[in-house]
């Protein structure tokens, strides 16, 4: 039986995943794990969409996922081991991982270990980070791919099963999304204005606050 096309995006972005499929989620994924700034995650939760819609398999999806988010990590902790901090000071502003960022994150994660390891594939920029700080704070490889793998399972779980759930439900879900979509985004344009202005009020109190020369 002939599928029905997908709605909206992910009508865009069915032909990427016609053409590579699985190989597009493990590569994404893999990449983006140690420090090049791509959208494994975004691919991870499209292809759950896709694979709750019957294009996909969810559990390879799945599998292919944790393995390349294992991987990447993997690579990641190695740049960091044994390239070492002259590595990262020569690269690391490709990648987003200035000096500073790096110092402030080294000493949270000899502080936390590896609970730093297993959330952080849910936070923004320490998910494709936190393979080269572990390997540069000295954390034990066994110790870091224990809790690697751990955070890996729990994040890929997680959004596998929200992305099938809704693929599964998506000829319900989308003409909602579509109901609701200005007054979502009404919502994100004043949430974006709030979060501006008072990053602006914070650096004019602490512009304030410092004495003067």
């Amino acid at each position: 039986m002939t599928q029905p096309p997908l709605p909206g995006v992910l009508a865009d972005v069915a032909p990427i995943l016609d053409h590579w499929g699985y190989l597009a989620v493990a590569g994404l994924v893999f990449i983006e794990d140690f420090g090049v700034p791509v959208p494994g995650e975004t691919i991870l939760i499209v292809a759950a969409v896709y694979a709750g819609a019957g294009r996909l398999n969810i559990v390879l999806v799945a599998l292919i996922a944790f393995f390349a988010a294992v991987l990447g990590d993997n690579v990641g902790y190695a740049i960091g081991r044994f390239g070492g901090h002259r590595l990262v000071e020569r690269y690391g502003r490709y990648v987003l991982l200035t000096p500073a960022r790096v110092q402030k994150a080294e000493g949270f994660f000899t502080r936390h270990g590896g609970k730093v390891v297993t959330v952080a594939r849910f936070i923004e920029g320490l998910r494709q980070a936190n393979g080269v700080i572990a390997g540069l704070a000295g954390m034990r490889w066994r110790r870091f791919l224990a809790f690697n793998a751990l955070g890996a399972a729990l994040w890929v779980g997680a959004w596998v099963t929200f992305g099938g759930l809704a693929g599964a439900h998506l000829n319900t879900l989308y003409p909602a999304i579509q109901r609701y979509e200005l007054y979502v985004l009404i919502a994100l344009a004043v949430l974006i204005l709030v979060l501006i202005g008072r990053h602006v009020y914070r650096r004019r109190r602490d512009a304030q606050r410092q004495p003067d020369r």
